[in-house]
């Protein structure tokens, strides 16, 4: 399955629910789903009920896109996540927020996945030292992410630099705003994810 590379509105509008693509316009008065909170295509106003099913199909789709993860790797990361000790959903969730892509995100360097994503893609971080350019990387306690010296000169990236200071992070990460440094001091746990997921609705999914 390619990746999707429509109109990442058209997603948020899907799941009825803001999914965070687009970064800052999803917190201003041009969001999609301020301007029109229906479904996409001709038959989106008509009012359809949603079994139990469909629901768990919206969460797991939501956990997919917000993510930004194929349903392939979204499959593997769940098996994984039933191997470890625990409660299956939070250990999911604890994977995906895991990701190299959405470390940088949570550092406050980029505005959303997509961008994140983009950022390792070009190769403008260093995990542990070492080139990286994946962003479905796993990191774990200890590793350490520094942005690359020569992307510096990027205006993009001193902009990127800037906004960073402001930003939130989660207790997981230990990021110095200065040297653009973030370690991860511990696993990602439910309380530290802010978005509101039901992952029991996506367990029952696979569960059948």
């Amino acid at each position: 399955m390619a990746r999707y590379t429509g109109p990442s509105c058209r997603l948020c509008r899907r799941e009825g629910k803001k999914l965070f693509l687009k970064g800052d316009r999803c917190t201003s008065d041009k969001c999609a789903i301020v301007k029109r909170n229906t479904a996409p295509g001709q038959h989106g106003t008509s009012r359809k009920k949603v079994e139990e099913y469909g629901r768990q199909l919206r969460e797991k789709q939501t956990a997919r896109r917000y993510y930004g993860v194929l349903e392939k790797q979204f499959k593997k990361y769940y098996a994984e996540a039933e191997r470890k000790p625990g409660i299956t959903g939070e250990n999911l969730l604890s994977i995906l927020e895991s990701r190299l892509d959405n470390t940088v995100y949570r550092m406050g360097m980029a505005s959303s996945h997509k961008e994140a994503r983009q950022l390792v893609l070009h190769a403008h971080f260093r995990l542990n030292g070492k080139k990286v350019n994946i962003p479905s990387m796993l990191v774990k306690p200890g590793d350490v992410i520094t942005l690359r010296e020569a992307s510096r000169d990027s205006s993009k990236i001193k902009e990127l630099i800037e906004r960073m200071q402001t930003a939130v992070v989660p207790k997981w990460l230990d990021v110095d705003r200065t040297n653009v440094v973030a370690k991860v001091v511990a696993a990602p746990a439910r309380e530290d994810i802010d978005f509101d997921f039901n992952e029991q609705l996506i367990v029952e999914l696979y569960s059948k």
